[in-house]
């Protein structure tokens, strides 16, 4: 693709995350339209020539106050739409936070399967690329589009971080079996950036009909710093269950590296809990909900526009993502 022009919009929502991911590119967003009308209806256009080029549009698909996800998604939709009506050689959606991921199988009779109605939408509008960042299920996220997928990792930023703890023993600890696959991914990168053994674990968890129950914790943690790692914290509960059974384990501290910090109600009583001494966030949600001081003062926040300006740099000029990726 490096014979076409790479243009880069961020849509408003998302402005803030998309100037950052223009700087780490060295070049400028693109420049759009979003008119929105007194019915609640809206439209987006370009407003640079976008025919032939490769167009990357990133937008947060999370709710808040101003826009649902649902207003974010339906904004994005119409957005990929009108790019390629204007005659985009080829569309590349960019997602940190991908709606719906976490509805992406039938658990109960007659269950939907959002994560795979959202591809449709996707699909229908002729996105050629969707890149998210710790999607909650990698494989069901690849399985749920016919297009390109792109599912990103934080575990290089949360390696770095890691680097500065020094050489105390270390053990990954996945707050539930879903999420092993994640944890593993992470432990594999931290051992070799640290050139030794890392120990590993993971807590039970066991989800019906809204309520959270399991007591089974197994993990080579005694006397070592546990690193919690998850793609996203709500209200935190699955977080502080897995960092009481930790700490009841013999880890001498508790890390937890989260990707999204969504912070629903109750999130920050669980950052407040004594088990847990430092959250690790990225910036890839803003954390708006987070109003506490005191709270804030225990969360760390690692930023995500070098990496998704890495991805773009790589998906123009045609190179590999491995190193980048959940594989």
């Amino acid at each position: 693709m490096t014979d076409q022009r790479l243009c880069l919009f961020a849509l408003h929502a998302t402005a803030k995350l998309g100037a950052a991911v223009a700087a780490a590119l060295d070049r400028p967003l693109a420049a759009h339209e979003e008119r929105e009308f007194e019915d609640g209806e809206h439209k987006t256009r370009p407003l640079e020539a976008v025919r032939g080029a490769d167009v990357f549009v990133l937008q947060n698909l999370n709710g808040e106050a101003e826009q649902s996800a649902n207003d974010k998604l339906c904004r994005l939709l119409f957005f990929i739409g009108a790019l390629k009506d204007a005659g985009a050689a080829r569309v590349t959606a960019l997602t940190p936070y991908l709606c719906y991921s976490r509805k992406d199988r039938r658990t109960k009779p007659q269950d939907p399967v959002n994560t795979r109605y959202v591809a449709s939408l996707f699909e229908a509008v002729g996105v050629d690329a969707v890149v998210t960042l710790d999607v909650h299920n990698p494989a069901a996220f690849e399985n749920a589009f016919r297009c390109p997928t792109v599912a990103l990792t934080a575990a290089p930023l949360f390696v770095d971080y890691t680097k500065a703890l020094g050489g105390e023993p270390l053990c990954v600890i996945s707050p539930d079996p879903g999420g092993s696959k994640r944890a593993d991914v992470f432990r594999e990168a931290l051992e070799t950036a640290l050139g030794r053994t890392v120990g590993k674990g993971f807590a039970e968890k066991r989800r019906s009909a809204g309520v959270v129950s399991g007591d089974l914790f197994v993990g080579e943690v005694e006397g070592a710093t546990a690193l919690i790692i998850d793609d996203l914290i709500s209200s935190g509960g699955t977080l502080v269950r897995a960092a009481r059974a930790a700490r009841k384990a013999g880890a001498k501290r508790v890390v937890a590296l989260v990707t999204h910090g969504l912070f629903m109600p109750g999130a920050e009583a669980t950052i407040m809990d004594p088990a847990i001494d430092r959250l690790v966030i990225t910036d890839s949600v803003a954390a708006f909900r987070l109003s506490s001081k005191a709270a804030r003062a225990k969360v760390d926040t690692l930023e995500v526009a070098p990496l998704f300006a890495e991805a773009v740099r790589r998906l123009h000029a045609g190179d590999t993502l491995a190193d980048l990726l959940v594989l």
